[in-house]
């Protein structure tokens, strides 16, 4: 877990005005209390991401929420098409093959 100043320090880009805003709207969630917060390594990684997007990508401040929605929405889907895979993978063959086939659909070719 890390602290606010150690956060600060280990990104330079990042300003601190920035992360209060993201705490704030929810786009960072820090644990412990607002006087102490501390974060994750999961939410230090959602803080790079967002200093890419708002520093190096230029990302208007308006727009953020939104592009974070639609990332995390999209990281989202992919975890459940891995999940799907994986269960695909556990069948035995006729399954997977038939599960292929509907894939395919009636007009496709083997």
């Amino acid at each position: 877990m890390t602290g606010i100043e150690e956060l600060l320090a280990g990104n330079a880009l990042l300003r601190r005005e920035d992360l209060v805003a993201w705490v704030e709207e929810q786009l960072v969630v820090p644990e412990g209390t607002a006087e102490a917060p501390r974060f994750s390594e999961e939410a230090w990684v959602r803080v790079r991401l967002l200093c890419t997007l708002r520093y190096e990508l230029d990302i208007d401040a308006e727009a953020l929420p939104v592009v974070v929605s639609l990332l995390d929405q999209l990281h989202d889907a992919q975890r459940r098409l891995r999940a799907l895979a994986g269960a695909v993978a556990a069948q035995d063959q006729a399954v997977r093959e038939a599960i292929i086939a509907t894939l395919r659909g009636p007009d496709a070719v083997a």
